[in-house]
């Protein structure tokens, strides 16, 4: 049997346009819809959405190679880099550093050229110890030993994969660099895929292959998108569809040179991952126009007051009544009842049927 890069023309990827016209048509329209939201957004507002996106792509990424990330570090680290407050946030280690460093400069810096050093960069902070858990490897350097991906307990392994031999990596990885840095006339969504098959299937480190690869595929989204901005994750869905996804890419590596079977998923998790970000901004947007309401008619609330709204807002689980709001807001019967009085006065609140003991309040939208 011959890998895809033992294949003749490799790695001259070719594909069945008219395969793609739908899967592609949909991701662009999902990417478009989505898009075309989160602009419509304030500026902070934009910059907590593409906050949000980078912590779930680090640490859903990290998690497709069974690397579990404190979510709460890997958002301070990257808030920190990003100016945004991060009081009380839990400080972050080297190793979630790193990761957060490669992301970081993937998708900010994405206009500039990828090289090889910047790919062992990023190598090397993936690794910072040297190691990977136990085993010490080489990093931020090209592997130099033979690399398969193999799956069962020692002794019944079973070979997914087999990467081209170590005095190959340079001169692959020379090509892809100069493929991916070039003005190529490629629909850009299509070369997003291929560039994450071309990579993982080079496997050019000792490890981390797949969180660079998947770093390099937010590389060519926000080169696609002209923005620094990210607003969805792909490696979210990725983890969710892992199974399929590994599939996929033995079935593609154990093929031939025509990878349409591959763009196909490539492009309907895409559209997936884009289409859940937009159902989950729909509540950001949904808080955003009901307070930009609240400023435009002078409405004045307290810290303590906007702290419950919010709550309802992001879908509070039962009902509002002044015992919860007491004690949620760490106050009085008294006070959390002249707060909803307050609230009621100004439009931002009902009160629900039946009263008594068992009133109830809700958000009036």
């Amino acid at each position: 049997m011959k890998y895809i890069h033992e294949t003749e023309g490799w790695p001259h990827f070719t594909w069945e346009v008219d395969s793609l016209v739908a899967p592609l048509s949909a991701a662009r329209y999902q990417q478009g819809l989505h898009l075309g939201k989160m602009r419509a957004l304030d500026y902070p507002l934009q910059k907590e959405a593409t906050l949000a996106a980078l912590t779930e792509e680090t640490v859903k990424s990290s998690a497709i190679e069974g690397a579990v990330l404190n979510p709460e570090s890997v958002r301070s680290s990257l808030a920190r880099r990003m100016g945004l407050s991060v009081a009380g946030a839990p400080p972050a280690d080297r190793d979630i550093e790193g990761i957060v460093e490669m992301m970081l400069d993937a998708t900010q810096k994405y206009a500039a050229p990828l090289t090889d050093e910047r790919l062992f960069g990023w190598h090397g902070a993936l690794f910072p110890s040297g190691r990977s858990g136990i085993y010490k490897i080489r990093t931020a350097a090209w592997r130099e030993g033979g690399m398969q991906v193999v799956s069962g307990a020692e002794g019944n392994e079973k070979v997914h994969f087999e990467a081209a031999v170590a005095e190959r990596v340079g001169p692959e990885m020379a090509a892809f660099l100069n493929w991916f840095n070039s003005g190529e006339e490629i629909e850009p969504l299509i070369k997003a895929g291929l560039a994450h098959l071309y990579f993982v299937t080079i496997h050019p480190f000792a490890d981390g292959n797949g969180r660079i690869a998947r770093a390099v595929t937010e590389m060519s989204l926000a080169r696609l998108e002209n923005s620094a901005q990210r607003f969805y994750s792909m490696s979210s869905q990725i983890r969710e569809e892992r199974r399929s996804y590994y599939q996929i890419l033995e079935n593609t590596q154990k093929g031939g040179m025509d990878v349409t079977d591959w763009l196909n998923w490539f492009l309907g998790c895409l559209s997936r991952a884009i289409e859940k970000a937009n159902m989950l901004t729909g509540s950001v947007l949904e808080k955003e126009a009901f307070w930009r309401r609240v400023k435009q008619e002078s409405i004045v609330v307290s810290d303590r007051q906007k702290k419950i709204v919010n709550l309802l807002l992001d879908g509070f689980e039962g009902k509002l009544t002044t015992e919860k709001w007491a004690k949620l807001t760490k106050s009085s019967h008294d006070t959390a009842l002249r707060d909803i009085q307050d609230l009621i006065g100004k439009g931002i609140l009902k009160q629900e049927k039946p009263g008594g003991r068992s009133t109830a309040y809700s958000l009036v939208i």
